[in-house]
């Protein structure tokens, strides 16, 4: 959901895990003139057709193929509490994005998937809030946002497993603790 607080979530847990890169799928915008507009008048930026998505995956494949020479810089984590044994083979990716789940050629890459969600107001609250480039209309989040998340939302619930939900309105303590206790279990699991 549209600032259900993805990239602090990702940015924090990039501090807290070892050999940790993010790619945001933020920087894969097309340009504004590529953004097709509808009838309303709405750029039309919550839909695939908006993203690069064949550059995104392309980036996440090389990063996979080599984390070393990503730019990732190697270091112990700043937790203490749940020190892995052996760090320096341990490279984790968080790819954070509003569309990740929906795109098939995604779906076969993620080892652990995290799904943040909003009660309507709140969304509405916190977008309010930011300024986009460019700026929103009046209108457009009722009129094009909010219906594109649910629409995609739906077609995760239908479509895609293994997700966890978060609840967005719990605090950036308490989802950071969550997520970093899972991921770190999982890493658990394959030493």
């Amino acid at each position: 959901v549209t600032n259900g607080g993805k990239t602090t979530l990702a940015e924090k847990l990039k501090k807290m895990l070892p050999n940790c890169d993010i790619i945001s799928q933020d920087d894969f915008f097309k340009p504004e003139s590529e953004v097709e507009t509808d009838e309303h008048g709405f750029k039309l930026y919550d839909v695939l057709d908006a993203l690069y998505m064949d550059e995104m995956v392309k980036s996440i494949r090389n990063w996979m193929k080599s984390p070393t020479s990503s730019g990732v810089v190697m270091r112990e984590p700043q937790s203490t509490c749940d020190k892995l044994k052996n760090t320096e083979d341990v490279y984790i990716l968080i790819v954070e994005g509003f569309l990740l789940y929906n795109y098939e050629p995604l779906n076969e890459l993620w080892d652990r998937r995290y799904f943040l969600t909003l009660p309507y107001e709140e969304c509405k609250r916190r977008r309010s809030t930011r300024v986009y480039q460019p700026a929103d209309t009046p209108g457009y989040f009722d009129g094009h946002v909010w219906p594109m998340y649910l629409k995609y939302k739906n077609e995760v619930e239908e479509n895609a497993n293994n997700i966890v939900y978060l609840d967005g309105t719990k605090s950036q303590e308490e989802l950071l603790s969550c997520v970093y206790s899972d991921i770190i279990q999982e890493l658990k699991l394959r030493e």
